[in-house]
């Protein structure tokens, strides 16, 4: 999932909520918020604006 995550965040190059993630790849949000928590502790996303997303560079 957090592949997933990841591919669909380039694909949209632009930072992007989980909301429009979940959209985006018809997941379940509960499974969207996990991917986003653990890509958080990993740092492999950073939020340049509040509550969006993107691949960190």
């Amino acid at each position: 999932m957090k592949e997933q995550v990841l591919k669909a965040m380039r694909e949209a190059g632009k930072p992007v909520s989980a909301g429009e993630i979940t959209t985006a790849l018809g997941a379940d949000r509960k499974e969207i918020d996990k991917a986003f928590a653990e890509l958080k502790k990993e740092g492999a996303i950073v939020s340049p604006v509040r509550c969006k997303w993107e691949p960190a560079k």
